[in-house]
């Protein structure tokens, strides 16, 4: 079943990781797909995975953190496919070293900030003015269980604790407008974002998460995400929005 059909779905961070598996099962599932990141040859190596299976890629270089990109990125969609349906803001950096709020620095609070929030505000309200217009459209945010546990860098988890912030923001902004917007909560991920190869990370954090989480359940892999972005990004999904989905093998109950 094409649960997708005929949608125009943008996903930021589309190089890699979830961005990557999203991006390859939406177009299985019959999305036009647009995918975006900074880094050129890994968009390029995704979309080619894409259209040697018959499916419509199109790889644009861009940076969310500059809300300008955010529309010229809706602006081609439109272009080139005629519609924006879905907007998946999975774009995002983590923090370096795990440093908490009285050890952190005011240069990594604006890098992460900058692309994890700001990103996708600037997303959001580019991808608005298209959605609005047809009075329908799903927005999917990628934050973290982080943001609920505050189990994470200090900068890390603000960025993402107001993602789920402007989530429940634009659901009830848009709710009367046929457009939805949910955010999923992944625990750990395996991802290349997740390597800490090199990071001596703050030991006075890591002692705290690992205190108040189970880390001996599973930690989510790229498809588990990908696989319930596509639940909420489909019409299965028409009466949720406004939802922040923790996902996390229940670490975190």
């Amino acid at each position: 079943m094409k649960r997708l059909e005929g949608k125009t779905a943008l996903i930021t961070g589309g190089n890699s990781g979830v961005g990557e598996a999203t991006a390859i099962l939406f177009a299985r599932e019959g999305a036009n797909v647009i995918i975006t990141a900074r880094r050129e040859k890994q968009l390029k190596v995704v979309a080619a995975k894409i259209q040697a299976e018959g499916g419509l890629a199109l790889a644009i270089c861009g940076d969310v953190s500059r809300p300008e990109d955010s529309v010229m990125l809706v602006a081609k969609a439109v272009e080139t496919f005629g519609r924006l349906d879905i907007l998946v803001n999975n774009a995002g950096v983590r923090d370096k070293c795990l440093m908490p709020v009285d050890k952190v620095a005011d240069s990594e609070i604006d890098r992460v900030v900058d692309i994890n929030t700001k990103g996708t505000i600037y997303c959001i309200r580019a991808a608005l003015k298209e959605m609005l217009k047809n009075k329908k459209g799903s927005i999917i945010n990628v934050a973290s269980s982080a943001a609920i546990n505050g189990g994470g860098g200090s900068a890390y988890v603000t960025s993402k604790a107001a993602v789920l912030g402007i989530t429940k923001h634009t659901a009830m902004r848009c709710a009367k407008s046929g457009v939805r917007c949910n955010a999923l909560c992944p625990s750990s991920i395996k991802t290349p974002m997740a390597s800490t190869a090199g990071e001596v990370m703050d030991s006075d954090m890591m002692g705290a998460i690992e205190a108040h989480s189970d880390l001996t359940l599973p930690i989510c892999s790229a498809e588990d995400v990908a696989n319930s972005i596509l639940f909420l990004a489909s019409d299965e999904a028409a009466p949720i929005t406004g939802q922040c989905i923790a996902l996390d093998y229940g670490s975190n109950l």
